[in-house]
């Protein structure tokens, strides 16, 4: 066998382990792991798995609520060279059964309250509050020995949101998500003394692999929980449990919208994270002007490259609040013509990358694969401006764009002026990370 080079997903949890293993890495509810604890964890979790009678390169679905449980299922899978594919706890029927049959998930992970949903020929084991789940086997299980995955063997599926086509499974490798943690560790700050809360789904690629394995790599001591909730947020930052939070917009603007948002105590709240849609100048100003201590920062991407792209930087925001700043450690990008061409700065045009965080293609669909990666470049389909300092500004989706008369109009901006109306309170935009 050869030696793994330990440039593996499960590595970054394994590392951690040896370098702090009486840290504590997880709490969720009542259950607090150390490094240690959790990635024997893992190892034991990778075993249950494989009693399934599943084998390295096997689909494994992840159909559950935020916990403890789904990241160890995750990381589990990962060490046991099997491709995790999670699915939003939200989808039912037919979406749900595309996901799970077109992956080829021959398993799935499931909180018991969802399990029915899922097509009947589908096996499934619970992740959590069962004698016969996830967690519940782990005791009598044995730590897993086997074979180390290589660095280019695939760790994931993320499938892509299909507003005109159905969802596409983004094949992610090890290698990839490895890169996209370090460039997330270096373009956000992340450190070991960080006390980041994880409120977003961590089926979604942002929430999982621009924060959550980051922080996990950098050996912080990060919380879960199970939704975005304005009372539990505040009660931790309160309690000085956490000084770092990532939110989009629309749950930025709930909580500056609260009744006590201006009688809490948030000074302990030291970093400001914000992506997937646009922030409101005013949401983005009052929290500024409520919250100076905190370090705002923009993150912009899609799940393609491993959620993170570009990042505008806490001392970048003036005069910029509309940038999503420049690209990040392991990502080159060009805003380019229909012929693949250069545009000038100040021009639009679709934003390409060139990366080592990029997926290998979309899963099943050669056709889809061969159209996003042309002459070498992913092209995201993001419509973009570039200015003379490298900063970015995503204006629209290419395909979104309204030809009137000849005069191409973003839909963004006819989606943004009700914004600028003193009735409305909050517009909601669309835009990934």
């Amino acid at each position: 066998m050869t030696p793994g080079h330990g440039s593996t997903v499960d590595g970054v949890l394994r590392r951690s382990a040896r370098r702090t293993p009486a840290r504590v890495a997880v709490d969720h509810g009542d259950r607090s792991w150390t490094y240690e604890e959790l990635d024997e964890a893992v190892s034991r979790a990778a075993s249950v798995l494989l009693d399934q009678g599943l084998a390295p390169g096997d689909r494994v679905g992840a159909y559950g609520h935020n916990s403890d449980a789904y990241l160890i299922g995750f990381l589990a899978c990962a060490r046991a060279g099997l491709v995790h594919v999670p699915v939003d706890q939200n989808l039912t029927g037919d979406d749900l059964a595309y996901i799970v049959g077109q992956s080829g998930s021959t398993l799935v992970l499931s909180d018991p309250a969802l399990s029915h949903r899922l097509p009947d020929d589908v096996r499934t084991v619970p992740l959590l509050d069962a004698d016969d789940s996830l967690l519940g086997r782990l005791a009598q299980a044995p730590a897993y020995d086997g074979p180390e995955p290589r660095s280019e063997d695939l760790v994931q599926l993320l499938y892509t949101s299909g507003t005109t086509a159905p969802p596409k499974g983004a094949m992610m490798t090890h290698r990839a998500l490895v890169h996209a943690y370090l460039s997330a560790i270096a373009a956000l700050d992340l450190s070991a003394g960080d006390r980041p809360v994880h409120a977003l789904p961590l089926h979604h690629s942002a929430q999982m692999h621009v924060f959550l394995l980051p922080y996990l790599a950098v050996g912080a001591t990060n919380i879960i929980l199970d939704a975005p909730d304005g009372d539990r947020l505040f009660d931790l930052i309160e309690a000085g449990r956490t000084d770092s939070l990532f939110a989009p917009p629309t749950v930025w603007t709930g909580l500056a919208d609260r009744p006590d948002f201006d009688r809490r105590d948030l000074g302990a709240l030291r970093k400001a994270y914000y992506g997937a849609s646009v922030m409101p100048g005013p949401v983005l100003e009052r929290l500024r002007e409520r919250l100076p201590k905190p370090a705002f920062y923009n993150c912009f991407g899609q799940s393609e490259i491993g959620a993170l792209a570009t990042v505008l930087g806490p001392d970048e925001h003036k005069g910029r609040l509309d940038s999503c700043g420049r690209p990040v450690l392991f990502v080159d990008a060009r805003v380019v013509d229909e012929a693949g061409q250069d545009v000038p700065d100040g021009t639009p045009g679709e934003i390409v990358y060139r990366s080592p965080q990029l997926c290998e293609g979309y899963w099943d669909k050669p056709e889809e694969t061969a159209d996003a990666f042309r002459d070498g470049w992913f092209h995201s389909g993001d419509l973009a401006v570039r200015d003379a300092h490298g900063y970015f500004t995503i204006v629209d989706r290419v395909k979104d764009v309204i030809d009137s008369g000849g005069v191409l109009i973003a839909s963004r901006q006819v989606e943004d002026a009700p914004s600028t109306h003193e009735a409305v309170a909050e517009v909601r935009s669309r835009r990934r990370i």
